[in-house]
């Protein structure tokens, strides 16, 4: 380590300085300026993407989803927006995706903490300069000369007060890699925020369809038990009719409480959306009410844009998280790599000292020194070495956990371009299902009306239509869970909105 004690008094202290000094502090100066060293230590370079990666070995187009419900299109290498959610084109989830931004304290908590390893850097950035600091000091001391009982004793008072400079010239580039791998460790946050920032957004665009495919699914199975009851009713009227049999009346009944059990779950699970809403937005459920989402309230996004798989690594922070940590490992090889070089320590130092505070500033009291040290590692056990390997160990675990991070993001991106092809297919089937259920149920309520049909029949044709609703609205608000997953997946715009409530460190 290079320790440079070394200035100039006069400035710091008011203190006339003297000729020799004049022309010691510039030569120290020029000696310093001299002193750019290399970095030892690997170059960071980014890892390169395979030019095979992709999603699927063939294009995924999304089949037709129905006669009703809108065709979506892959757009790829379509840019996706900041504020991806608004393609969902409702007012209340763009205002509720505001207060989540605004006030989650995850985001909070990821802020700080790129504050705080932003100011590491300012930290480690502090050992290219010399470090200065100002003593000053009062001595008493007691003096004794001659010997035995000749011997004369004196006491007198010592002041002193001067300014040291520090500085460790970093001739092998150790500061420099430190400033290197904490600027890597600050990039790391920085994606940490990206990806809070990126989970809340899904979370809460998630929740919303939840909430809307819960509550239609509510309607359907209330539909459900209303047939449920109607029925049961008729059974008891021509059981006392003598038209039915007990096990008739047990069956309907049976069939009632069991759709009957559907409910509390669909209940519990829009509650529960509605609370998770109110956590993502920084209030309690008692301080804020969830908005009512329904399908009504939300579009489906047709034009659906897909980053190319080229530029998914820049897109995705987490993959972004995994290089930076993978730069910063490489940085520390060069830091560990220094520690086997020799360091010099300058130093250099002004002082004025005198028995009395009137005289201390007097030129004649000044004492200065300026000294040059020299270290260099000849045995330490083996240990600089093996930090040095460690380093280098750390690294490779840190590539092994970026390449797993880049397929992991690509399987997900994969199987969620899958999810929407059969979404399509599961909502075109039952679609059918629902179209068919609603034509018997015209047919059995005009055959009803003529005489040719029972209650009965058109009771059931009323259940068959509402189980197919029930269906409807689960594979509806799945395509829509799909849809937000895949701009999820796929980086989620996040960019814009992180830089502009970031600042970087100067």
């Amino acid at each position: 380590m290079l320790n440079v004690n070394g200035g100039q008094a006069g400035i710091l202290c008011g203190v006339a300085v003297s000729a020799t000094a004049r022309r010691i502090v510039p030569l120290l100066l020029v000696f310093l300026s001299m002193l750019g060293g290399c970095a030892v230590g690997p170059d960071f370079a980014r890892p390169a993407t395979s030019a095979e990666a992709g999603y699927r070995t063939a294009p995924v187009t999304l089949p037709s989803a129905g006669s009703t419900d809108p065709q979506q299109h892959l757009q790829a290498g379509g840019e996706i927006v900041s504020q991806w959610w608004t393609l969902f084109r409702s007012d209340e989830l763009d205002s509720t995706l505001s207060l989540a931004i605004a006030q989650n304290p995850t985001l909070d908590t990821a802020r700080a903490t790129l504050a705080q390893a932003q100011q590491a850097i300012l930290v480690a950035r502090g050992g290219y300069f010399p470090q200065v600091d100002l003593g000053a000091g009062a001595e008493r001391a007691r003096v004794s000369t001659g010997a035995f009982e000749k011997a004369v004793h004196a006491s007198g008072t010592l002041f002193s007060i001067g300014p040291t400079v520090s500085y460790s010239v970093d001739l092998f580039g150790r500061v420099r890699r430190e400033v290197e791998e904490n600027t890597a460790l600050a990039d790391v946050q920085r994606y940490a925020l990206a990806a809070a920032w990126l989970t809340l957004t899904g979370n809460a665009v998630n929740t919303a369809i939840t909430s809307a495919s819960a509550r239609e699914q509510l309607r359907a199975v209330q539909d459900i038990i209303a047939v449920d009851q109607r029925n049961v009713d008729l059974v008891e009227i021509e059981r006392s009719a003598g038209k039915a049999a007990r096990t008739d009346v047990l069956a309907a009944q049976s069939q009632l409480a069991a759709d009957v059990a559907l409910l509390p779950p669909l209940k519990q699970q829009l509650s529960a959306a509605h609370d998770a809403l109110a956590i993502l937005v920084g209030k309690t459920p008692a301080q804020w009410a969830a908005p009512r989402f329904d399908f009504d309230m939300l579009a489906l996004p047709v034009a659906v844009p897909v980053t190319l798989p080229s530029d998914l690594v820049r897109a995705r922070p987490d993959i972004l998280a995994a290089e930076a940590q993978l730069h910063a490992a490489s940085a520390a090889i060069g830091v560990a790599t220094a520690q086997l070089y020799p360091s010099i320590t300058l130093s250099a130092s002004w002082t004025q000292e005198a028995g009395s505070m009137g005289p201390l500033f007097d030129e004649a009291n000044g004492l200065w020194s300026v000294a040059a040290g020299l270290t260099a590692p000849l045995f330490h056990g083996g240990a600089l070495k093996a930090q040095r390997q460690a380093a280098v160990d750390a690294f490779d675990a840190q590539l092994g956990i970026y390449r797993e991070t880049v397929l992991a993001a690509f399987g997900q991106v994969a199987d969620t371009l899958k999810a929407l092809q059969h979404d399509a297919e599961e909502l075109a089937a039952q679609r059918t299902a629902l179209d068919a259920a609603q034509a018997s149920l015209a047919l059995s309520q005009e055959s009803y009306k003529v005489g040719a049909a029972s209650l009965l029949d058109v009771l059931q044709a009323q259940r068959l239509y509402a189980q197919a609703r029930l269906g409807y609205a689960k594979a509806r608000g799945q395509r829509y869970l799909d849809t937000a997953q895949l701009f999820e997946a796929t980086g989620g715009g996040w960019q814009a909105s992180v830089a502009s409530s970031t600042a970087p460190a100067p």
